[in-house]
């Protein structure tokens, strides 16, 4: 089996997006308004600030309406290209390529370059080239009275362009050449821990199923030699017969299963390594719950008319893990979990009948080390690392998922979806 595979894809941190997108659009709000009403420039002054607050309103959208904790590679295009667009009408609307703010044009696409793919970045630049050439060429004067006076040559009047579209393909290339590297180092970093680590297990293990083959060796012999008395002794007895001979079969088995681990460690596993249904994977999980937890886990697959198997993922099954185990946790007495899947989705909603989220940390929740401020609640709660464990590892694999208190039961609930397209290509 392979691990972590799925997790080879582009992103960035919403959060650390967010706020640099709120420095920005306070950083023209101010600019525009200082000029405006400080210094006395007349320029198109409403038409400015409507273009900050259709900024403001798509990071409030970011903010509120975009679930994931990461930016994927698509997202984080229409976002950066967002940006470009509204600084382009600002700069369009106060002087075009000689707004000494011009040089903030080439910032999205350099911020994106060391996160996002190489074709999302080639695209970003080439439109950002595009938006420097078309405000050349294109835009309002610089706001009066620097209008009256501010004359310069063509030469340098052209020359600022070609300077700003060299930075902007040196600085992408220079930040996308370094960001690669970093992230194969980082990979070659994980692929020798995790190298290290499953030689660590492969010699514990060992050393366990030799220690175990030593010290099952005695009882099983002895359990072996009863079953040939036994078969002595009832012979003729066709019913018996056949419990002993199983029995018998079934001694040798475990003995040829202690002798094969004890020089080999590294057995196949058949149910590991076989394509299972959505239903099956959850199955596993609830009944690995069970038997460690007294309370009732109720598992609801009636709208499940999906057939299809998946390859078995183990960043699915430990996210899958996280959420009822958060569930199992935090509930009173029962936990709540139906599947839905037809030809287009598949959703799993894991709920329980416990206290649900805190209010204060509800919209927070996919961020590691969580706290609620409230006294009462504070002892009840963990650090949150389950749910971005858990969180991480689904979206890596196209799930989305989102976070609330449940409207019937009043605890926790935790909805995962995926488009089967993506589900069953992993």
């Amino acid at each position: 089996m392979k691990f972590f595979e799925t997790s080879k894809y582009h992103s960035f941190k919403k959060s650390t997006y967010v706020n640099l997108r709120w420095i920005g659009i306070i950083g023209q709000f101010i600019a525009v308004n200082f000029v405006y009403f400080i210094l006395n420039f007349k320029f198109d002054f409403i038409l400015s600030n409507i273009v900050i607050i259709l900024g403001i309103l798509s990071n409030l959208y970011l903010i509120f309406n975009y679930n994931k904790t990461q930016l994927s590679d698509k997202s984080a295009f229409i976002f950066l290209l967002i940006d470009i667009l509204q600084l382009s009408i600002l700069l369009y609307l106060t002087g075009g390529i000689i707004n000494p703010f011009i040089i903030f044009l080439i910032i999205p696409s350099v911020f994106s370059s060391s996160n996002l793919s190489f074709k999302t970045n080639t695209l970003l630049v080439f439109l950002t080239a595009n938006f420097i050439i078309l405000l050349t060429f294109f835009s309002k004067d610089l706001p009066y009275p620097l209008s009256i006076h501010f004359h310069v040559s063509p030469y340098y009047y052209y020359s600022i362009p070609i300077a700003l579209i060299i930075a902007l393909v040196f600085l992408n290339y220079f930040a996308m050449t370094f960001g690669n590297q970093s992230r194969l180092r980082k990979e070659a970093l994980a692929k020798m821990e995790e190298v290290m680590a499953q030689e660590h297990e492969l010699l514990s293990l060992g050393g366990q199923a030799a220690a175990a083959a030593h010290s099952l060796g005695t009882p099983l012999s002895t359990i072996k030699i009863i079953t040939h008395e036994l078969s002595r002794q009832f012979k003729g007895k066709k019913e018996i017969e056949k419990d002993i001979e199983l029995l018998s079969s079934q001694v040798e088995r475990c003995n040829q299963i202690l002798k094969r681990l004890s020089l080999n460690p590294v057995e196949e596993d058949d149910f590991i390594d076989k394509d299972l249904r959505m239903r099956d994977y959850l199955n596993e999980i609830i009944s690995t719950f069970k038997e460690i937890s007294k309370k009732k886990f109720i598992f609801n697959f009636d709208q499940d008319s999906n057939s299809k198997k998946i390859t078995k993922s183990i960043e699915i099954v430990y996210g899958l893990r996280n959420f009822i185990g958060n569930a199992n946790k935090f509930s009173k007495e029962t936990i709540y979990i139906n599947l839905k899947s037809d030809s287009e989705m598949t959703e799993i909603t894991i709920e329980d009948d416990g206290d649900g989220y805190p209010k204060d940390i509800l919209s927070k929740i996919g961020e590691p080390y969580l706290r609620t401020e409230d006294y009462q609640e504070k002892s009840k709660t963990g650090l949150g690392l389950g749910l971005f464990i858990g969180k991480t590892l689904l979206e890596k694999n196209f799930a989305s998922i989102e976070f609330r208190n449940s409207k019937t039961r009043n605890g926790a609930e935790v909805i995962v979806k995926w488009e089967n397209k993506d589900l069953f290509n992993i």
